[in-house]
């Protein structure tokens, strides 16, 4: 289930049915020195799956990004009592049995700051997503805020990527648009991610996206 995407840097896919949409949802693992490993946004927990990424290092960090994504993370977080949860801030109130769970900092964590730059995106208060930066990969981690709904679809799903702005090309989706609270305050957020050196694009749903990655993205995020 596991696939490469860089040195270090490997997802799993799940694919789900929501009002008759196929979706497909990515869980992000990436090795951090010390065979330390970093969970984003997990997926249903599977005997395979567990195999696979036990064989990679130790499972350290679990990540439930933001307020929306996280409705797997409690059953990784009993396999792995020892890891450690992080949440986005708001999920707490959503999600009482989590316990434990330290809040993500927009200052960024010290366990992982000199790998994983780390920022939450402002002006969307309903999702609170935070994004990542992967320094070694130039790979940039994002959930929701950007998609791009690429190959063959159900004809459902492409409806949907077609309605919502993403089938075409990386975008940020009309369903994030519409949610957005604080334009300034996003767009704010947009010229930060920008000042990284990306290479690459990883979301949560769908695509990947390597080439002319830096540019594709400056196109998405300048609706902000």
């Amino acid at each position: 289930m596991l696939q490469a995407i860089a040195p270090n840097v490997w997802h799993a896919q799940y694919q789900f049915v929501v009002n008759g949409v196929h979706v497909s949802s990515r869980m992000t693992v990436i090795r951090l020195s010390g065979d330390r490993l970093w969970l984003h946004s997990p997926i249903p927990l599977t005997p395979a799956l567990r195999s696979a990424v036990e064989a990679l290092g130790n499972i350290t960090y679990l990540v439930a990004p933001s307020k929306v994504h996280h409705l797997f993370i409690g059953d990784w977080a009993a396999a792995y009592p020892q890891a450690v949860l992080f949440g986005a801030p708001g999920l707490p109130a959503k999600r009482p049995d989590l316990r434990d769970m330290r809040l993500l900092s927009p200052a960024g964590e010290p366990e992982w700051m000199e790998e994983l730059g780390q920022m939450l995106f402002e002006g969307i208060p309903f999702a609170n997503e935070f994004v990542w930066f992967h320094w070694p990969s130039r790979s940039l981690i994002l959930t929701d805020l950007c998609q791009w709904w690429q190959g063959e679809l159900a004809l459902a799903s492409r409806l949907y990527a077609k309605v919502t702005g993403v089938r075409k090309e990386l975008a940020v989706p009309r369903t994030v648009r519409l949610i957005t609270r604080d334009r300034q305050a996003a767009r704010a957020s947009a010229a930060k991610i920008l000042q990284w050196p990306v290479e690459r694009v990883i979301v949560a749903h769908n695509s990947i996206v390597e080439q002319d990655a830096r540019a594709a993205l400056a196109r998405a995020l300048a609706w902000f």
